[in-house]
């Protein structure tokens, strides 16, 4: 007996905050405390219009680590197999094609070239003037 099931349900998250995960709750949380505290370290320093940007800067990554998934995998998984396959375990891969026709035809070819030859033999010895 087969029991079937959709495929959404593989990609069901439960909703903690205004239907937001746990995980995006917490990363849009210290997002915005990073933003709020970049906000009040440069207050009396920059202009209004570079702290905003400074802000932005400040919660980009982490709204990005919160949010952003690449083949279901959360982003700072992601940037670790990255990281471990372009650089840590990195190898140079070379593309060598082969041609399987070729390779099997080879014996073949050799054959008709070792004929060729003896034949090339046979009409210069009968064109030599004796």
């Amino acid at each position: 007996m087969e029991i079937k099931v959709n495929k959404e349900i593989r990609s069901y998250n439960e909703s903690v905050f205004l239907g937001l995960s746990l995980r995006q709750t917490i990363y849009g949380i210290l997002a915005v405390s990073a933003s709020v505290g970049t906000f009040f370290l440069f207050q009396d320093r920059l202009n209004m219009e570079v702290i905003s940007w400074l802000c932005i800067l400040a919660a980009a990554p982490f709204g990005a680590l919160g949010f952003i998934k690449y083949n279901g995998m959360p982003l700072e998984r992601f940037i670790l197999i990255w990281i471990q396959s372009n650089f840590l375990i990195a190898k140079t891969l070379i593309y060598r094609p082969q041609n399987i026709y070729l390779e099997s035809a080879k014996p073949f070819l050799r054959s008709l070239t070792k004929r060729r030859k003896k034949l090339l033999a046979k009409n210069t010895e009968k064109s030599k003037p004796a």
